[in-house]
């Protein structure tokens, strides 16, 4: 039953999978150059700077895209010498934006990105198997924006945000002799953000912004127990094996500082420093309605101890016109693991990575563009020591990312 307990439970990172992995894919142009945010050419700023729209130079602006993410992670068990790769299909993050110049002074837009999401699969006999067979999770936001331009070097914006999340979760129950799944496609919460976007010259650009923390809630959560029927009265199942569940996860805030210098006008150099705030992320709670698998007093709670912390990451990269049609960009950045190796989290496994980026755009006309991105990342390898799930081993990942974008403006 303590097995039953502790893998249950790793649904928390299952939801807060921005712990384990901030989804930095929100904007072609802008993940080309490390994912930097003072870029004001398109309405895919919107994400990044609700105050930015008011620089965009035309009247409507609308930028969609998608990208495509392969990673694998690789564990291994020091003490018996096996090993172990998951086999996980491709993500595609995406992302679309549209903005508009109401008047001079003030400008709306909308923005949905999956800043959080992805898919991991591990082999189904893996020493890991009770915590976690294949987790595949999406967090949709949808932002709509507005800005005031107090003057020409200045504007403030913010966003309103909401989010609708799913996630699909299914792991061994080795003890019971099967498996459990648990499921929930209407998580939702919401939240704001704040921007300050300043423009003192013709060659440099400031973004200021801050994203607030989301609490997802997940009052409609499904548990399937695939077990022996003759266990149900015991788990106090329904008499198809189910029973539901309640939480409530938080999302963690950012806080980004961003600056693009011109040197020349077809060369431009941007950096972002990105602060999350993670540390309020230290536990979570999960209610059961009738399942006495908690570990408190009430056996239908079940808590565990998460320990996050706050995490940096330090962004930087260049924009080079090769002719009036033709753009090179390129980037790197270093992403911090929010928690240590004890808190390691098989389901969404994070390390310190670092990030190659790079990609090309090209104006088809002077209202449209089409823009590729790509990148490799480098994830450290790490020292799994994870008590409270009794998991431990040598864990390490490699990954990389593509990406089409296309952009309108309409002047």
């Amino acid at each position: 039953m303590k097995k039953i307990i502790l893998s249950v439970l790793t649904l928390s990172t299952a939801f807060a999978y921005a712990g384990g992995f901030r989804v930095s894919l929100q904007g072609i142009r802008q993940l080309a150059q490390a994912h930097t945010s003072a870029h004001a050419d398109d309405a895919s700023v919107a994400f990044f700077n609700p105050a930015g729209i008011s620089f965009i130079p035309a009247k409507l602006s609308i930028a969609g895209g998608a990208i495509g993410v392969k990673n694998k992670i690789t564990y291994q068990n020091p003490a018996t010498g096996s090993s172990y790769e998951t086999n996980s299909p491709i993500g595609t993050p995406f992302y679309f934006a549209a903005a508009y110049k109401i008047n001079p002074t003030v400008s709306v837009g909308l923005s949905v990105t999956t800043p959080f999401g992805s898919t991991i699969e591990w082999p189904s006999d893996w020493a890991g198997r009770d915590i976690v067979q294949r987790l595949s999770l999406k967090a949709i936001y949808f932002q709509p924006v507005i800005s005031f331009r107090l003057s020409d070097e200045v504007s403030v914006g913010g966003s309103y945000i909401y989010s609708k999340g799913v996630v699909d979760w299914t792991r061994g129950a080795s003890n019971l002799g099967g498996s459990l799944n648990i499921k929930d496609e209407k998580a939702s919460g919401s939240g704001f953000g704040l921007g300050f976007y300043f423009r003192p010259s013709e060659k440099l650009d400031v973004s200021i912004a801050y994203r607030g923390p989301v609490s997802m809630k997940a009052d409609e959560g499904v548990a399937t127990f695939s077990v022996p029927a003759s266990l149900f009265p015991v788990l106090g199942l329904s008499s198809s094996g189910t029973d539901s569940f309640k939480a409530t996860l938080p999302l963690a805030s950012e806080y980004t500082l961003g600056f693009t210098y011109k040197f020349m006008p077809t060369w431009s150099v941007s950096a972002d420093f990105n602060y999350t705030g993670w540390e309020k992320y230290d536990r979570l709670t999960l209610k059961f309605a009738n399942a006495p698998i908690g570990n408190q007093p009430d056996r239908t709670v079940s808590v565990s101890p998460k320990n996050y912390h706050n995490t940096k990451t330090y962004r930087v990269g260049t924009q080079y016109s090769l002719s009036d049609k033709l753009v090179g960009r390129l980037g790197y950045y270093y992403d911090e693991t929010p928690y240590d190796d004890d808190s390691f989290a098989a389901e969404t496994p994070s390390f310190n990575t670092h990030v190659v980026t790079g990609g090309v755009g090209y104006a088809v006309s002077k209202s449209f563009g089409v823009d590729l991105a790509g990148g490799l990342s480098f994830p450290q390898s790490r020292t799994v020591d994870n008590e409270f799930y009794n998991f431990r081993g040598q864990a390490k990942a490699k990954a990389f990312f593509f990406g089409l974008g296309l952009t309108y403006n309409a002047f």
